[in-house]
């Protein structure tokens, strides 16, 4: 760590690990602001099934990136990358402390690391797919021979990937391959940069998950699912977990207890993918969630 740096402490974890309880209570504790490192928090009128912070608890401690977009407009990486760092220099620029909070592995590396992402060019991409038609092996042979690296990642079965690799390629002249090494690094762009990561067992998270998806039924998420429904969601609103199973139910394709079943199954399955993603961050301090408030404190005050 540089010595002098802004100190920018952040919370991580997979989700219903109580990140955002903990996060509240020391960011009031110490004078701190929260970003929410989260595709989802962002859509406005998405609040019960994205666990969003009350407007009562965001009186209490300001948050960042919070009702910032509608449902409709796209969430992308990049466009996320910059409005949160743009939040977090003006945070340090008057004096304050943000409080990272995130559940989302590749949000949060997109934010705290220089990660570069390739630009796309869909009617480029349709023309190279149109070129290989249905003749993946081929396509993944040009990729070998233009960028050795990058075809070892991709599955020479896999059409797509090598599509977008060799549309990279001519796109920028840069190797699909230079992208990437970013990810291998640990060099994050915020020097004062401590990560606290809330440990949860199998059992206890499994159990946190199913009482939270009854609470938010409880709270009226089919009511907000139900207000949702006949609006043009972007993709990326569309990704949230619990909507999909709900608005089936809606269309009458699911009863409502399969559909919560489903939403259970699906948050306990995106509860392990996110903390595989995050276990692999060498920076992370894992701690219990009981030491984790005591812990975060420390991170941002010392």
């Amino acid at each position: 760590m540089v010595a002098d740096a802004p100190i920018v402490p952040a919370l991580v974890g997979p989700t219903a690990a109580g990140k955002s309880q903990i996060a509240l209570d020391v960011a009031e504790q110490v004078d701190a602001e929260i970003v929410a490192v989260d595709a989802f928090t962002v859509y406005r009128g998405m609040d019960i099934g994205t666990a969003k912070p009350t407007a009562e608890e965001q009186r209490r401690v300001q948050h960042h990136l919070v009702d910032v977009l509608d449902p409709t407009q796209p969430c992308t990486v990049e466009w996320f990358q910059k409005a949160a760092r743009a939040a977090i220099d003006d945070v340090l620029l008057r004096g304050h402390t943000p409080l990272l909070v995130s559940g989302s592995g590749l949000y949060f590396r997109a934010v705290v690391d220089p990660l570069e992402f390739p630009p796309t060019d869909p009617a480029l991409r349709a023309e190279i797919a149109r070129r290989y038609g249905e003749d993946a092996g081929r396509a993944h042979a040009d990729l070998r021979a233009a960028d050795p690296e990058a075809a070892a990642r991709i599955d020479p079965a896999n059409l797509r990937r090598s599509v977008r690799a060799l549309e990279v390629l001519a796109l920028t002249g840069r190797p699909f391959s230079d992208w990437r090494r970013a990810w291998e690094r640990w060099e994050p762009v915020y020097p004062g940069l401590r990560i606290v990561g809330v440990a949860v067992s199998r059992d206890d998270l499994a159990r946190r998950i199913d009482e939270r998806v009854d609470a938010m039924l409880d709270a009226g998420w089919l009511e907000e699912a139900t207000r949702l429904h006949a609006a043009a969601l972007s993709s990326t609103a569309r990704q949230a977990i619990g909507y999909a199973e709900l608005f089936a139910h809606l269309d009458g394709r699911l009863e409502l207890s399969e559909a919560v079943g489903r939403i259970k199954t699906r948050t306990r399955q995106f509860a392990a993918r996110q903390d595989r993603w995050f276990r692999r961050d060498p920076r992370v301090q894992w701690v219990s969630a009981d030491d984790a408030p005591d812990q975060l404190r420390m991170r941002c005050t010392l």
